[in-house]
């Protein structure tokens, strides 16, 4: 298969709503996308990936308008959070409609559905038929994708389209929040907070981690995810000397220790999570065998990033 790199949404579009795989922007990282309601399409994003069939996909939708084509029974709590954070870097898990095909749910009655604020995304979705069934558009396990070039070293030849846009400005996944228990639950921190969510859902509680042999309710809960081949090695304080041999690197907040092969400081959190998978990618193609992370404090895009590096390590 050749892969067509286009920056056209309405072509893009095109190739999906003849049942291909596409690849397309968000603001969080890049999307890889099915026609939702298509099985067999569907079924092409687990192929591309290396997905397990246990790891359920994140349907997303043009506008707030069309979450009813694949989810019902929108409860009070869901619909304060869809008019504060639609559109926006917001999944919610809601129960699901039967006609929405049980490999995007992973046979669960929940499906995950998230509008996104990015231009080319929303010009994108308008044109396609169905809502769009869609993790990030990398390798199975690897750190997600947040430019197109990106996709194009993960998954050339293995899709139909590429739609070329910007790097993702927020760098990390979506947040989850599943709004079918009571209360609900945080799944997955993103860049909306869990400060920022109980300002409208006070009582919504943080979920404990996947058990052996459960279906997660959301992708991130169950895999291990966002892995270079480097080693991560996880560091709460500041280091004055990296205590290892290079090639090794650091990523942090702090001022970077003395032994580096590669090092980043970055300015602020916001930054820190726009940066992470980006560098996890160009320590691997200049063969750092350790990256040395800081984990920044559990408050904020704080709480996110640093389960992103406790996935990534393992």
């Amino acid at each position: 298969m050749q892969t067509l790199v286009t920056d056209q949404p309405e072509e893009a579009a095109r190739h999906l709503n003849r049942g291909e795989t596409v690849a397309f922007p968000t603001e969080t990282v890049y999307g890889l996308g099915a026609d939702a309601l298509d099985p067999d399409a569907v079924a092409g994003i687990f192929r591309a990936k290396g997905r397990p069939s246990d790891n359920p996909l994140i349907v997303h939708v043009s506008s707030p308008d069309q979450i009813s084509e694949v989810a019902q029974e929108i409860g009070d709590d869901a619909r304060r959070l869809i008019e504060r954070y639609f559109p926006g870097p917001l999944t919610l898990v809601l129960n699901k409609r039967d006609t929405l095909p049980d490999i995007v749910s992973a046979g669960l009655p929940t499906v995950g559905v998230r509008c996104p604020a990015h231009p080319q995304a929303a010009e994108f979705l308008r044109h396609c038929n169905h809502p769009v069934a869609a993790p990030s558009a990398n390798v199975s396990g690897r750190p997600s994708p947040t430019d197109w070039q990106t996709v194009e070293h993960d998954l050339d030849g293995r899709i139909a389209c590429l739609l070329r846009g910007e790097p993702s400005t927020i760098g990390l996944e979506s947040t989850i929040v599943d709004c079918t228990t009571e209360p609900p639950l945080l799944l997955r921190s993103g860049a909306i907070s869990l400060e920022a969510l109980r300002e409208l859902v006070p009582d919504i509680e943080v979920a404990t981690s996947c058990r052996k042999g459960e279906t997660p309710k959301s992708p991130g809960q169950k895999y291990r995810h966002y892995s270079p081949e480097a080693e991560i090695i996880l560091v709460e304080t500041s280091l004055k000397n990296l205590p290892t041999q290079p090639p090794a690197a650091w990523i942090g907040l702090s001022t970077p220790p003395a032994g580096a092969t590669k090092s980043l400081q970055c300015r602020d959190l916001n930054e820190y999570a726009r940066v992470l998978f980006g560098f996890f990618r160009t320590c691997d193609a200049e063969g750092i065998r350790e990256i040395y992370c800081e984990l920044p404090r559990e408050e904020g895009i704080g709480r996110a990033i640093r389960e992103r590096l406790v996935k990534a390590a393992g």
